[in-house]
């Protein structure tokens, strides 16, 4: 995908997205841990932007950090995500956006598994998961 930069209204958007999606992507919200639709699921394919339908993670790149989110140890390319400095809540973390639609995601912290060490740990709900098909016509992972 990636292209042109998708830019719309705060109305645009709301009606768009669920009340849930336009506060974690647009507010730079945060789902509760363990509550998501995709932190402990293992079917197979690429996890997109909710908001503009950019490719950004690949289920292949996934794995359980403990954390209750949704986690990936790199996106499918690094041009499709960006990165900024967050300081709320009396921390100071990387936030990960969306390149193409600046939606928040959620955050990258230094503690993944090799050979990059990153954990992208996102919300699931800024996330949509397209199925990988499969020679069997299955879209589960095995």
């Amino acid at each position: 995908m990636g292209g042109e930069k998708v830019v719309k209204t705060e109305a645009e958007w709301r009606a768009q997205l669920t009340p849930e999606q336009y506060r974690v992507t647009r507010e730079h919200g945060t789902e509760r841990a363990c509550t998501g639709a995709y932190w402990n699921t293992k079917d197979n394919g690429i996890y997109v932007c909710v908001c503009c339908d950019q490719p950004l993670f690949d289920s292949l790149s996934k794995f359980d950090s403990g954390t209750g989110w949704p986690s990936f140890a790199e996106p499918v390319a690094d041009e499709h995500v960006s990165t900024r400095t967050d300081r709320s809540h009396f921390m100071v973390r990387t936030e990960i956006l969306c390149s193409r639609c600046d939606a928040h995601l959620g955050h990258v912290f230094p503690d993944g598994p090799p050979p990059h060490g990153l954990r992208y740990c996102l919300n699931s709900v800024a996330l949509k998961l397209v199925p990988r098909p499969s020679a069997t016509g299955s879209t589960n992972a095995k």
